[in-house]
């Protein structure tokens, strides 16, 4: 359960930091609500989940997901410019965080 917790603080982390791009420096109400909920939820998921799983590897993933979900929904809304080999850096960013998880407690 902890895992399923972390990965969905992951995407809430992508959610909040999306948010905070679009308040304007908190001018803007709905984004800057929704930065501040999804911060919490995403922290106190983080929080969470690092009672069952250590603290680097937990870290690390939340900010693997978070990172790589915010670049992929910039490129895909058109905020930020789309290369092969951002593509290609973000699979290889996934693919670090499911061989995090593959290692486990080892």
């Amino acid at each position: 359960m902890s895992w399923v917790i972390l990965i969905v603080s992951g995407i809430l982390e992508a959610v909040w930091a999306t948010a905070l791009g679009k308040t304007e420096g908190f001018t803007k109400l709905w984004p800057s609500v929704i930065f501040g909920v999804a911060l919490v939820a995403s922290m106190g998921g983080l929080a969470w989940a690092m009672r069952d799983i250590s603290t680097g590897t937990a870290y690390a993933v939340w900010v693997g997901i978070g990172a790589s979900l915010t670049v992929a929904y910039a490129m895909t809304t058109g905020d930020e410019a789309f290369s092969l080999i951002k593509v290609l850096l973000i699979l290889g960013l996934v693919g670090c965080v499911v061989c995090l998880k593959l290692v486990g407690h080892e």
